[in-house]
């Protein structure tokens, strides 16, 4: 497997630059009010316009529990290359999305513990990809960006049809002491992306 990287929230020309600049392979922009960066889709499609055409990079858009006119309103607008889906979607509504938006979608699943890892399963036929995250302090009023990690070695042994993503900080600058790296089983040729916010959303 190769790692690459999406890197999300973002909110300005510089930090798409940057992004795209220090090699991202995905790029994402938040749709969620209770985000300090959200977005309208028109000033996303503005953020984007610079790379259509002349960059590898994905576009994905992050939206929480969107209703169908949400998901229409951001194709519409920003026209992005994925759907990152954040919120409670269940197996069925994260397919419906996919049928609706015509995209390949992420959805992201929130980890605390093994049990959390094997509900996953049930979403491999819904989704094109699964983003592994720490699941949200209680109480908090958003479902990611929280800048934390879980325990990555919950994910020793994972085989799954579907690519997946890593998402949440080392919670330390220095390499050395980042959580040990998970032993994953995925096919030769899939690309094993990393995820990380721009800031705690």
């Amino acid at each position: 497997m190769t790692a690459t990287a999406k890197i999300c929230g973002l909110s300005t020309p510089d930090a798409v630059a940057a992004a795209v600049d220090g090699g991202a392979s995905h790029i994402g922009f938040v749709f969620f009010d209770r985000s300090p960066r959200n977005l309208r889709p028109d000033a996303a499609a503005r953020l984007a316009e610079p790379l259509r055409g002349r960059s590898p990079v994905k576009i994905t858009a992050l939206m929480v529990d969107p209703v169908d006119a949400e998901v229409a309103e951001v194709m519409r607008a920003l026209d992005p290359d994925l759907i990152q889906l954040h919120g409670k979607e269940s197996p069925a509504r994260a397919a419906a999305i996919r049928a609706l938006a015509g995209r390949p979608v992420i959805k992201a699943l929130g980890v605390r513990d093994a049990s959390d890892i094997a509900s996953a399963l049930k979403y491999e036929d819904a989704a094109d990809h699964l983003m592994f995250d720490a699941k949200p302090p209680e109480g908090a009023e958003r479902p990611g960006g929280h800048g934390a990690s879980f325990d990555w070695t919950l994910l020793d042994g994972l085989s799954l049809k579907r690519p997946w993503f890593l998402a949440g900080a080392s919670g330390s600058s220095t390499p050395g002491t980042w959580p040990r790296p998970c032993v994953c089983r995925a096919p030769r040729s899939w690309t094993f992306p990393l995820a990380w916010s721009a800031a705690p959303a």
